[in-house]
């Protein structure tokens, strides 16, 4: 559970913010959206194979 502590003379703005950024980090709503339907292992590996490539590819013409 997240708990974010409202200080003295704070806006609910900012503590709002700090709570937004809390859970963002927290990768629910990430996990969530990745769970809305069923990937197949295959294809979650493919997938994961060709960020791999592009990243590389990526980092190659960023420093080559």
């Amino acid at each position: 559970m997240i708990v974010v502590n409202v200080k003295e003379n704070e806006s609910i703005d900012k503590a709002l913010k700090r709570f937004k950024k809390k859970f963002e980090r927290t990768g629910v709503l990430k996990e969530l959206r990745g769970r809305t339907f069923y990937v197949k292992p295959s294809v979650k590996n493919r997938t994961t194979r060709l960020k791999a490539a592009y990243r590389q590819k990526m980092y190659a013409e960023e420093n080559y």
